[in-house]
């Protein structure tokens, strides 16, 4: 598939929600809103991701000064069955809304679609959003948390935390979308659900390397090159891969789920991971450096390994997808 080109679609605000382990790790100053408790006010850890994703959703608003009225449609998901916490969420703006299920993925692929709508000319302007938790998360695909099981090292922390995005075609002082890539579902056969960075790891080389070929471009081109949640397991595969692949990026790699946390200091394991991964590292760490003329040329590739609790129990393979997105700083 051909990478897609976008024009006149300019990210104008971001706003991004956490909880507390998120807030104490190294990018806690840059988050708009941090909740320490898990509940959010509410009597069930489901209710509480969606209470977390409608407070970023209002944060994001309140920042861009606009009513719900004014904006055409709004994309996101996040991890539980049917996209729940995010139906919740959205049931009170009255936006049109296209529930999306890219795992960790989502955040990428929200602003795939949502720039591809404002670019076709069908929205003036979309809210693309991902939100993850970590107790809602555990007890949908591994074990509720009062089974107290250990970790392998290999294993990540789901993020507690939602991102949201305004996609703006009138406003043209943000940071632009450029270039997007869908990625293809590769399942390299792994079936360790405590080892989804080396499940994700061939599908982020895949989508990176199918781009630079495609594109003709150079690693040097970017400030950074930014995966969404391979973890220490996956980031390291990955960058194995992509040398044998004769592709050298230079230093500029990085991961999200590498970013949100300190592996030293905190009980993370191999990293952070979830669909408010990517969402809140980009939208409180990458686009204010963007905004400020700090970072020029940027690559998300939004990484999602889609496994259910079934698949997992029938000892099915991860099949992994990456997805792509360009992401510019403009020149006003």
């Amino acid at each position: 598939m051909a990478i897609l080109q976008y024009q006149g679609c300019y990210i104008s605000h971001t706003a991004s929600t956490v909880g507390r382990i998120e807030a104490e790790g190294p990018l806690g100053a840059c988050f708009d809103l941090i909740e320490r408790d898990p509940y959010f006010g509410e009597e069930s850890w489901e209710k509480a991701e969606s209470e977390m994703v409608h407070r970023t959703l209002n944060v994001l608003l309140k920042k861009a000064a606009k009513k719900p009225e004014e904006i055409d449609l709004i994309l996101g998901g996040d991890l539980l069955n049917q996209c729940t916490a995010s139906t919740f969420a959205v049931s009170e703006l009255k936006i049109p809304f296209l529930g999306l299920y890219g795992a960790c993925s989502t955040a990428a692929e929200s602003l795939l679609i949502g720039s591809r709508f404002c670019c076709g000319g069908q929205t003036k302007r979309a809210i693309a959003f991902a939100g993850s938790h970590f107790c809602s998360s555990e007890r949908q695909f591994r074990f509720p948390l009062e089974y107290g099981n250990q970790k392998t090292p290999t294993a990540q922390c789901t993020v507690t935390g939602a991102g949201a995005f305004l996609i703006d075609t009138e406003d043209d002082r943000g940071v632009e979308v450029c270039e997007g890539l869908i990625g293809r579902i590769i399942d390299n056969g792994v079936k360790d659900a405590n080892n989804m960075g080396a499940a994700m790891a061939t599908a982020a080389v895949d989508t990176i390397l199918r781009y630079f070929d495609e594109s003709g471009r150079n690693a040097e081109d970017f400030d950074c090159i930014v995966t969404g949640d391979l973890g220490a397991e996956g980031k390291e595969i990955a960058e194995v891969l992509l040398k044998k692949c004769g592709f050298d990026p230079k230093g500029r790699l990085t991961d999200c789920g590498m970013l949100i946390f300190d592996r030293e200091k905190q009980d993370v394991n191999a990293g952070g991971s979830g669909c408010g991964c990517s969402a809140t590292v980009t939208a409180s760490h990458f686009y204010p450096r963007l905004r400020s003329g700090e970072l020029h040329d940027m690559l998300l590739i939004g990484t999602g390994a889609l496994l259910s609790p079934k698949t997992v129990l029938q000892k099915e393979s991860i099949p992994s997808v990456a997805h792509l997105v360009h992401l510019r700083r403009t020149q006003k």
